[in-house]
This record gives C-alpha cells, structure tokens and sequence, in this order.
C-alpha cells in the first residue's frame, strides 16, 4: 500500500491570517504544499483555528483601539482532497466562522463562510542532482455560502466576493529536507452592501463595491518523513489597488490589505493506525497595512484512506 500523504488544509490558514485584521475571507490555500494524495484516495480533515489581535495598521501607522480591545475569531473548518491520479487532485473546503470584540458595543458574527476549491495538477516531477525538483499548478475559485454582511468589519466574517485565482509552486527536495516557493493572483468579484452610497477615496452612489485583486507569494523550507513533518513559511500578501482607512474611522471590504506573515507548522503520523495524522501550529503578522498584527494557533486531524479496495 502507498503511504498517504498529507492534505495540508491547514496552508489555507496563510493567506487567511493576512485580511483577519478586518475581514476573514478564505480563499482556498489548502493547496500551496507539494504533496500529493495518490490516485483513488481520500483525505478527510477538521480543522480549528484561533486569531486574535489588539493592535492594527491604520494605513501605515500602527495603533490600538479601546472601543474594539481585543478583536479575536474562530474557524471550524471541514474539508477534503480526493487523488484524481497521482498527478491531479481534488480539494474543496467549507469553514464556520465566529467573531468577537472584548469591548465596546459592537457584536460579533456567525455563519458559514465560503465554499473553496481547488484543481491541483503536478506538472514536472524531475530529479535534479541530489534531489527531486517538481512544479505544480492550482486553479482555485470561491463562493460564499451564506449571506453574511461584508460591510461590518473589523467583525465581518469575510468579504463576499466570488473569487477565481491561480497559483505555480515550485518545490525542491533532497534527503527529508525541502524548500520551497509559490506565487498566486487571485481575481475578485465586486460586491454590494447594504447602503446606496459610500466614500472611499471619493463619493461613490451606488451599492456596488469595486473589489481590489490580490497577489500572494510565499517560501517555505523544513523536515519531511514518514512519521514527522517540520516547517517554516513566510507569507507576503498584496493588494493591487484601494486606499488607506481613514483616522479614527471603520475599516471597509476594498480597502488596501498588505501583510507579511510567519509560521510554523508541525506534523505527526501515527504508525499503529494507518492514514491517521494530527497537524498543528502558529501565525504571526509581522508587518502589515490596514491589517491587525494577528495571533493565530491551530490544530486539526485527518484521516487518509483508499475509496478501492487492493490486491
């Protein structure tokens, strides 16, 4: 029997943390590993999240906020990846979302986020030297699942826009160390809220939002083996085009949301039960714009198996 490999859902968690200063929205990174799920299997995984933060980028000038204190999410997140073969495979995601403000008086939000998913298609698989070289490319889209509201950040839990986005990631491996990079462009929808009019950067008569597209590049490097996964991942995520908050005013869905994040991810596979692997870590946002300077931990299991039965 081959030896499953790891869905690493928990990537999606990367680009998340980037926009939980103000927004929650997911938008498939259960995808940026250089892992495969062999043909005929299926990996099934839960998977709990915790952010919070207590201080933000207003623009470029970082600051708190009594009336918010300390602004924190959950995320439940179920999800799933089915090897079409050994190079094409099939994720998707669906996350349940809760908000929370320790102060003031605005109240948090709950439902279900966005429907993610995502084509993964291994396209070079060449050794080079000492090692092995592989290159893969991911088509990956989004859909909001419930009609939550966009225009109530910091505690919106996401954006609403449908998204379509597509990423290259080029991996390198020798012995059971790897490193590792990728770059994604992640196109948006627009959006409507619930108002005719708003200001941005000028006065705008309409309930329809003009979203800013997003690009995302990330390097990793770490320890793979059968039992034990080690890694570290930085994370630079820019959006092309919208404006700064306003001084002392609320954050809005197309605002311009940068952020530079760091983490650290660590895996375990157990040897008596086969297919099972418990995964868990850290984020960190380091620099950021119009962003909270975001805490996150996470943990989850999954569950590795073959829709066939073998000889």
């Amino acid at each position: 029997m081959h030896k499953p490999l790891l869905l690493n859902l928990y990537r999606y968690l990367f680009f998340l943390t980037g926009f939980l200063a103000f927004s929650l929205r997911a938008h498939a990174q259960t995808e940026t590993d250089a892992l495969m799920i062999p043909k005929n299997y299926f990996c099934a995984a839960a998977l709990y999240t915790h952010n919070s933060w207590d201080h933000y980028w207003e623009g470029t000038f970082k600051r708190d906020n009594l009336n918010l204190g300390t602004v924190s999410s959950n995320v439940y997140s179920l999800g799933g990846n089915y090897g079409l073969s050994n190079r094409i495979n099939l994720l998707f995601m669906v996350p349940y979302v809760t908000t929370n403000a320790s102060a003031g008086t605005l109240r948090g939000q709950q439902n279900f986020q966005d429907l993610s998913a995502a084509i993964k298609w291994m396209a070079i698989k060449e050794e080079i030297g000492t090692g092995l070289f592989s290159f893969h490319a991911i088509l990956s889209g989004s859909i909001p699942l419930s009609n939550y509201q966009a225009d109530f950040l910091p505690l919106s839990i996401g954006l609403h826009s449908k998204n379509v986005a597509l990423r290259g990631l080029l991996n390198y491996q020798t012995g059971r160390f790897f490193v590792a990079g990728a770059g994604q462009y992640l196109r948006r929808s627009n959006i409507t809220i619930d108002r005719n009019s708003y200001y941005t950067t000028e006065m705008h008569y309409t309930n329809e939002v003009q979203m800013p597209n997003v690009t995302n590049f990330l390097v990793s490097s770490g320890y793979r083996s059968l039992k034990f996964n080690a890694e570290a991942v930085l994370t630079k995520t820019t959006t092309i085009g919208g404006f700064d908050i306003r001084k002392n005013d609320m954050p809005f869905p197309s605002n311009k949301m940068n952020a530079t994040t760091a983490g650290v991810i660590l895996k375990y596979s157990f040897q008596s039960i086969s297919g099972l692997e418990l995964t868990g870590g850290r984020n960190y946002v380091l620099d950021g714009r119009n962003v909270g300077q975001t805490r996150s931990f996470f943990a989850g299991v999954y569950y590795v198996f073959s829709t066939k039965k073998e000889k």
